[in-house]
This record gives C-alpha cells, structure tokens and sequence, in this order.
C-alpha cells in the first residue's frame, strides 16, 4: 500500500493511482514487490529537523528513505522536501513535476538496492531514474 501525506505545507499535484501504479511496476522491474510505503512531503525546514534527528546530517536534501525492506517486499518512509525539488529544477533546467518524479523514484530505487554514494554508483542510479521515467511516459502514452 502507497500512502501519501503533506507535512505542514500543501500536498503537491500529483496523480495517486498514477504513481502508485508507476512506482509498482518500477519496483517490479528490479525484482520486488510494495509492500507498505509512505511518501511524506514537507518543507526544506522539515527535512533538516529529520535529518538532525535521525541521521545527525545538518544539512538541506531532497530526500530522506528510511528502509523497512524485508526479503523481496520494499517498504519504507520517503520524506521529500518540495523546497529543494524545486530548487533543484531551476538548478538542472528540469520542470518541477519532472524533477519531482525523479526525486519519487529515486527513494524507491534505494528499496531495491540501488546506491549513489559510492564509485560508479550515482551513474547507475541516474540510469534507473532515466528508465523509470521512461516508463512513466510509456504508461501515460497508452492511456491517452
């Protein structure tokens, strides 16, 4: 089940059963299953305050996934701060709801094993976020 909540700011328009959908068949083509995951958006203010608490990290991200992966199930809470998506659109010319995407499936990759901190790792990643967009576009393509 995919839950979506807003933290003290106002939920962003996104499309629930589209991405909830989308984020399934992504999870599926790394080998998984969805298990319980919850998006929760929120302020760069919020983010920092998990961040601290959490992670003792005292700095600005867009996201934050707290991994409850069990065996071939993915779960988990993916904290996103709208600020910095937006933030970073303007900063890579990307669209807000592009970027926003990106960032919403780049928390489910994390569940599925895929890093980006290491040596080579954030080519990999980028090239599961591109393919996952990809099949965003191909599943609105079919349904127009």
């Amino acid at each position: 089940m995919i839950t979506y909540y807003a933290e003290e700011i106002k939920m962003p328009k996104i499309k629930k059963r589209e991405i909830s959908a989308w984020v399934k068949m992504v999870a599926a083509h790394h080998g998984y299953k969805v298990g319980e995951i919850s998006y929760i958006f929120c302020s760069d203010e919020h983010i920092l305050e998990v961040n601290k608490q959490y992670l003792q990290h005292d700095y600005y991200t867009d996201i934050i996934t707290f991994d409850y992966t069990e065996e071939k199930k993915i779960s988990g809470d993916l904290f996103i701060s709208l600020d910095t998506v937006a933030t970073n659109a303007e900063k890579f010319g990307a669209t807000y709801e592009n970027e926003l995407h990106r960032v919403i499936i780049h928390g489910i990759l994390h569940l599925c094993g895929i890093n980006d901190k290491g040596p080579g790792e954030r080519e990999i990643m980028e090239k599961c976020e591109n393919e996952a967009l990809e099949i965003l576009q191909k599943m609105r393509e079919t349904q127009e």
